[in-house]
């Protein structure tokens, strides 16, 4: 499929174009249907951009939810909890307004309790999703979608909305939407930065096994386009 590439010349310019085409994404979600949502992952790259978004007073936040693409099975206390991220830096400021729904449900694993507990909480999340924004490790993986994950198939075709996963290369259990869940949505990034992860995605736009690289999965679909923001 074709990719809209978006390149900056530095995070800062990044996370405010970021920013602003997934606010105005937020604002046509509650202009339709008066409620809109977002899903965004985790990680040091995103910091900047979810500062940026935070600050926004443009957007009616009280009717925003937002929710994780995955996260590590972890409390969010934990320096390695995608929602601790998301709570110190984008529920700050004028998005504090805005609900937000985690999807670690409690435990030290992610059994089918408290997987079944985090689908109930997504069943209340707003459909379909206003914006996704996506990232990608050094290895091809995006979203808890690692090459090895012991339920990497059913992540890429089950309707979830989310499962458990295990991988080698994840450290701790994850949860993570499935691919069909992730593309529930009207717009869909990939926010990546650095010349390293320019050079994955070259590795990855080019023909080989989904498995090898699993964000292929999402580079070749044709259910909703995919729009890259990338600076050094």
């Amino acid at each position: 499929m074709t990719i809209e590439r978006n390149v900056f010349s530095d995070r800062d310019k990044l996370a405010e174009a970021l920013a602003e085409a997934v606010a105005d994404n937020l604002n046509a979600g509650l202009d339709e249907r008066g409620r809109a949502s977002l899903a965004v992952s985790g990680g040091s790259t995103p910091k900047r951009f979810f500062e940026v978004l935070s600050a926004r007073d443009d957007v009616d936040w009280e009717n925003v939810t937002i929710t994780l693409v995955d996260e590590r099975w972890v409390h969010e206390s934990s320096d390695r909890s995608n929602a601790g991220l998301v709570k110190d830096n984008l529920l700050a400021g004028p998005a504090a307004e805005a609900i937000f729904v985690p999807l670690y449900s409690g435990g030290e694993a992610p059994d089918a309790e408290g997987i079944a507990k985090t689908n109930e909480r997504l069943a209340a999340v707003p459909s379909p999703f206003d914006a996704v924004i996506l990232g990608m490790g050094n290895d091809g993986h995006t979203a808890s979608f690692f090459p090895g994950g012991d339920t990497l198939e059913d992540a890429l075709g089950n309707a979830g909305p989310a499962l458990a996963i295990r991988a080698p290369g994840a450290g701790e259990p994850r949860v993570t939407l499935t691919l069909p869940k992730v593309l529930d949505t009207r717009s869909l990034y990939l926010h990546i930065e650095g010349e390293e992860k320019a050079e994955t995605l070259d590795k990855a736009l080019e023909t080989g096994p989904v498995e090898a690289m699993p964000v292929r999965a999402v580079l070749s679909q044709s259910h909703v386009p995919v729009s890259l923001y990338w600076c050094p």
